[in-house]
């Protein structure tokens, strides 16, 4: 078996490469993502392991023209960790999504649950009660019906269907969802609190049956009651 890994903090790419000789599996490693696309296709790798943030060419920017000509296995491993992101990264074509820090005993068995699905991709699909979110197409259904979400909906949807049961915090949301920094946490609050009320009109008010929950002082959560 034979690895590549683009990857250009040196210490992480090293850790890689040493973690995968110990499996006695092949590792090169790409500093940059230019050289790291030109070996992608140029050689015959079975497994990719791809950083986003990299010099010369981002890793978006590598998944999106190495799917023009070749669908080896890749695994993006990177610190950004925002939902849009997540959701890029596997439409653009990767198998994978693992946010540093990670576990290296982790980050083996997610390739191996990926080369064992062979070469066609798997649909990332989560269901909740009769609610159905379709990762890659970005689709949702409730009891059969399509629901029309906007990007914003599908991610805050998406951030309580893929932690269900768990509780999760406005500033978790803000974090993961936006992405950005606000002058206030009173208006960052309020506009998540826009958002949630949008969200439930479309995937709760048609329905009997509640799913999506306020935790006072605590947050929000999606779950069958």
């Amino acid at each position: 078996m034979r690895i590549l890994i683009i990857e250009d903090d040196e210490k992480t790419g090293a850790f890689l490469k040493k973690g995968f000789s110990e499996y006695s599996i092949a590792a090169d490693v790409a500093e940059d993502g230019q050289k790291g696309l030109s070996l992608a296709v140029k050689e015959e790798y079975d497994f990719i392991i791809l950083d986003l943030t990299l010099p010369k060419m981002d890793g978006l920017t590598v998944i999106t023209e190495l799917r023009r000509t070749k669908m080896t296995p890749v695994i993006i491993l990177t610190a950004r960790d925002s939902v849009p992101e997540r959701i890029k990264g596997l439409q653009l074509g990767a198998d994978d999504y693992l946010v540093k820090p990670f576990s290296f005993s982790e980050l083996t068995a997610r390739i191996s649950a990926v080369l064992r699905r062979g070469p066609v991709l798997k649909e990332e699909l989560y269901r909740v009660a009769d609610l159905e979110i379709d990762l890659v197409r970005q689709r949702v259904k409730r009891g059969g019906k399509r629901l029309d979400l906007t990007p914003k909906e599908f991610a805050l949807l998406y951030l309580l269907v893929s932690n269900s049961g768990e509780v999760i915090s406005k500033m978790r949301i803000a974090e993961h969802i936006w992405n950005t920094d606000f002058d206030s946490f009173d208006k960052i609050s309020s506009i998540i609190d826009v958002h949630m009320t949008r969200l439930r009109a479309k995937v709760d008010e048609p329905f009997e049956e509640k799913l999506i929950h306020t935790v006072r002082g605590r947050g929000y959560v999606l779950e069958e009651r």
